[in-house]
């Protein structure tokens, strides 16, 4: 019988990182700092119009190919209130199953095999996979600490005639860094002048502290070259519903749904009906998740500098990553396999999130998206290290 099953761009990929890690929690009882899910559900109002849904009989079929036409309406809503941006609900908004969805339709709706992708990396690992599916190259462009800023001369070298498009992820996971105006300028800039596609993934577009979010789509020449990815997930704290979506050009729009309709087709209709919901809250929802999310974050980078290690403070996402060095550590695949035994917490080490392995080896992310007790109980166990 022939073997491999796993086709060749897929056998380098393994069992993601996220699922070793939360079993390895399961098995240890361990604080889970790994994966980014919040430990608490969102606002009940949201909750109240899934449950509403559902009993009304709303979405429990097939809800429409793109989406229901309230949520698309509330999400373009939401762009213009936010970001000044119009977009017709009909022709250049798309629901997905999550962002992760949005990305994989993306890639394989807007990649011939053998087109470059160029990314910052590192990068979340559905990405490279994404890419792979698509039989496009990854060409990375590292950022590195402590400020993870992109090497704007590097990505300029890194695009070639073979490349399609450029994707981006700000705020960053799993780093932090939030780019720019000048930064989201100069990419600009560059896939105006090489005639590139971007997809960016803005998840995290309301995680932020103190940097201003700028959605490439806002600058000029870009809005018709640009797909743009959001997610109810991260932002209203239901990560399992799985509900997110795309706004662009209609072009681009019927493009990435010629690929999403054969993905899942539709998914989570009760769902969307609670995102349209969450999607209208008053703006003091959204400063309050911020302030919240930033005194979650003071929390756990003190804890962490306190017990040795070396902490590079994020300006969104609700991930800090640190680097392990200073507890005379070295290999952070190792460390995060041996922490929950020493210390009763999980983390993910970040070369999993890079091709270039060694420019990750000491580093490690954790996520604060937790209670705050739940994070202080975490500290105090990692204290074990610096006395250990």
């Amino acid at each position: 019988m022939r073997t491999p099953y796993v086709n060749s761009r897929l056998a380098p990929m393994g069992t993601t990182i996220f699922a070793e890690m939360s079993a390895l929690a399961a098995a240890t009882g361990s604080i889970n700092l790994g994966q980014g899910f919040p430990d608490t559900d969102g606002p009940e109002e949201v909750k109240q119009a899934a449950a509403e849904a559902v009993l009304a009989g709303r979405g429990n079929q097939y809800p429409p190919g793109p989406g229901i036409p309230e949520l698309r309406t509330a999400v373009a809503e939401h762009q213009k209130r936010f970001y000044g941006l119009d977009f017709d609900p009909d022709s250049e908004v798309l629901v997905t199953a999550g962002a992760t969805e949005a990305i994989a339709a993306a890639l394989l709706a807007l990649l011939e095999p053998g087109d470059e992708v160029v990314a910052f990396e590192p990068y979340y690992d559905s990405y490279a996979a994404c890419i792979a599916m698509a039989g496009g190259v990854r060409v990375p462009v590292t950022l590195r600490p402590p400020g993870f800023r992109p090497d704007l001369d590097a990505l300029r070298a890194a695009v070639t005639d073979r490349t399609r498009l450029l994707l981006l992820n700000t705020p960053h996971n799993p780093t932090g860094m939030v780019l720019t105006r000048a930064e989201s300028e100069a990419v600009a800039e560059l896939a105006r002048e090489r005639d590139l596609l971007v997809v960016t993934d803005e998840v995290y577009e309301h995680l932020t502290f103190g940097a201003e979010h700028i959605p490439l789509a806002t600058l000029p020449g870009m809005r018709e070259r640009t797909v743009t990815i959001g997610s109810a997930g991260k932002t209203f704290s239901f990560t399992g519903w799985k509900i997110g979506w795309v706004t662009a050009p209609p072009a681009l729009v019927s493009a990435v749904r010629s690929a999403k309709q054969f993905l899942t087709y539709v998914s989570g209709g009760p769902f969307q009906y609670a995102a349209a919901t969450a999607l209208a809250l008053p703006d003091e929802y959204f400063t309050t998740l911020r302030t919240d999310l930033r005194r979650k974050r003071d929390l756990l980078t003190a804890g962490l500098a306190a017990a040795g290690f070396e902490v590079f403070r994020p300006d969104g996402t609700y991930f800090v990553t640190t680097d392990i060095s200073g507890l005379s550590e070295e290999d952070g695949m190792a460390f995060c396999r041996a922490l929950p035994e020493r210390c009763g917490v999980v983390a993910i080490p970040n070369q999993v999130f890079y091709d270039d392995t060694a420019a990750a080896r000491s580093l490690v992310r954790f996520a604060f998206c937790k209670k705050d007790e739940v994070l202080a109980e975490a500290v105090q166990r990692l204290g074990r290290l610096h006395m250990g």
